[in-house]
């Protein structure tokens, strides 16, 4: 194991019952705020990275069993060892997970918070035992870099082609998420361009748990109460697929168009499939993200300073079903 930082894994742990017990008030350095900011402490990080810890919110969601391999690709290339541990979108087993690989003494933390506020003292215990910290997917408050997809640029594709399809003219529902920055990007860059589309109008917008049974039932909910729709924005594709479910099962096909954020399998399969009202995703690529989070932190190996770019993002594209033959896909 590493020796530059072992002898930090003890106070890091230590520290965790004092850092327990701050007031939600206390001040947190943001993600990319390294070490030597603010605090004047020097930067400490492995002299390697051997093994690497990845924190997905939730397994059950396609686009994290993607970023896993992602990582698995990056750490045989390392010859790192790699442990990946599902939150199931649970804050306090983030927390848990985070202090059993400082006591593994991992290299490096990649995660997918489910909390980006919340982790927050979590992500300083690990920093402080000499870990680098990388977050993914969604920003995370004190990690040393973060990778994600650009939201409000995904949000802004996805909605402009669902409103020229509907010819600048209807009734559009929004299937919401979790109030995660990610999801928060993505429903600015749909009302970003609302305003070029003076002709639609967002009737409808509810939260489902970024699954596809949940965004079927609020598809459905907002179906009854706004039964006048043309087309239905989901901000990730199990949401939207889910909708595409609802719109089904009430019998709407040919009627409504539902757009989707992820680029995922699934989403392709459905944009082949005859007959879907699916009609286009907005790309991510989560094993991209993870390749690029594990070569910052090579970075910061070799540096021993926070990489130049502390935030990374990578542009996202619409894949329709004239385009869906040329998407690599995942």
């Amino acid at each position: 194991m590493n020796t530059r930082r072992s002898m930090t894994v003890a106070l890091a742990l230590t520290g965790a019952l004092t850092l327990a017990a701050c007031t939600s008030g206390d001040p947190q350095p943001s993600a990319g705020g390294g070490a030597t900011e603010g605090g004047g402490s020097a930067l400490v990080v492995p002299d390697a990275i051997e093994s690497i810890g990845l924190m997905v919110q939730d397994m059950s969601n396609p686009f994290f069993a993607a970023m896993t391999t992602g990582a698995e690709e990056s750490a045989d290339e390392l010859g790192a060892k790699l442990n990946v541990q599902d939150a199931q979108l649970d804050l306090a087993a983030q927390n848990t997970q985070i202090d059993a690989f400082i006591q593994q003494q991992v290299d490096l933390i990649i995660i997918s918070a489910v909390d980006e506020d919340g982790i927050a003292p979590a992500i300083e215990r690990a920093k402080a035992a000499g870990i680098i910290v990388i977050a993914v997917d969604t920003p995370a408050v004190g990690a040393d870099a973060v990778v994600m997809t650009d939201a409000v640029e995904a949000g802004e594709v996805a909605c402009s082609y669902l409103f020229d399809h509907l010819g600048g003219e209807g009734n559009v529902l929004i299937v919401d998420g979790t109030p995660i920055q990610t999801i928060i990007d993505r429903i600015e860059g749909c009302n970003n361009v609302l305003p070029d589309y003076p002709g639609i109008t967002i009737v409808g917008q509810q939260a489902s748990k970024n699954d596809r049974a949940s965004g079927r039932e609020v598809t459905t909910d907002m179906l009854t109460a706004n039964p006048e729709v043309q087309g239905i924005f989901g901000m990730n594709d199990p949401s939207a697929l889910g909708a595409v479910l609802a719109v089904e099962q009430a019998g709407r096909q040919g009627e409504i168009a539902v757009v989707g954020i992820d680029g995922s399998p699934e989403a392709e399969a459905e944009l082949v499939r005859d007959g879907s009202p699916f009609i286009a995703t907005a790309t991510q690529n989560p094993a991209e993200m993870v390749r690029v989070a594990v070569d910052l932190a090579e970075e910061m190996v070799a540096t021993g300073e926070l990489p130049e770019e502390t935030e990374v993002l990578i542009p996202s594209v619409i894949v329709t079903r004239d385009t869906v033959s040329e998407y690599p896909g995942w």
